[in-house]
């Protein structure tokens, strides 16, 4: 993937986790680099994008902020069967909110591209007098489901960058591997029979 292709690379990025953990506050944040207290919860699902460059190439992403109501909880796969990675959010300070997100990630398992990218942050982060977080039990379950573990803070800002950076590059480079892979021989383990499917056929019937 060379410089000088200008074409810009987008992927899907659906933000999930419990009402009131902070994801608007994290989108909001980053893309605008604005905060509120006040922040009204999202109805269904609203939709910002970023734009970035990874190793010369142009990405974009397209974020979207899903409601973490569970009258809304239906809705999820509309927002993440297709999607290339999921940021899954909770409030640092409120244990309940990662057993949620451990619920996303078994239904993201079942149900969303077996290829999706999976990171997980921390959020509230300034609420937490103390700055030693026991994330032991969150750094274990990261780990094991091969997620990033993220600690951030929507409200002083921290910790914002390096997680939609870590999606991005994660994504860019499984693009790039995948880009890569296809341009190298296809003739490995015999896979040019497939190509057997008429193609021309149809449009030779249309013009008869």
């Amino acid at each position: 993937m060379s410089n000088s292709k200008a074409s810009t690379l987008s992927f899907k990025l659906v933000l999930l986790g419990d009402g009131r953990v902070g994801k608007t506050s994290l989108a909001l944040r980053y893309v605008n680099n604005v905060f509120s207290e006040k922040q009204e919860a999202t109805g269904q699902a609203s939709y910002l994008t970023k734009r970035l460059v990874i190793e010369g190439v142009p990405v974009t992403l397209s974020i979207w902020d899903t409601a973490g109501q569970e009258k809304f909880h239906a809705l999820g796969p509309i927002y993440y069967r297709d999607a290339d990675a999921a940021l899954l959010v909770y409030d640092i300070t409120d244990s309940d909110t990662f057993v949620r997100v451990k619920n996303w990630v078994k239904e993201l398992q079942q149900m969303a591209s077996k290829s999706i990218v999976m990171v997980i942050a921390a959020n509230k982060s300034d609420l937490v007098r103390s700055k030693k977080f026991d994330l032991q039990e969150a750094e274990n379950y990261s780990t094991s489901i091969g997620a990033t573990l993220f600690v951030t803070s929507a409200k002083l800002g921290t910790g914002i960058e390096e997680v939609f950076l870590d999606i991005a590059t994660r994504l860019f480079q499984k693009r790039k591997s995948s880009m890569e892979g296809l341009s190298s021989t296809p003739q490995r383990k015999g896979m040019l029979i497939v190509d057997d499917e008429p193609e021309s056929e149809p449009q030779m019937r249309c013009c008869s």
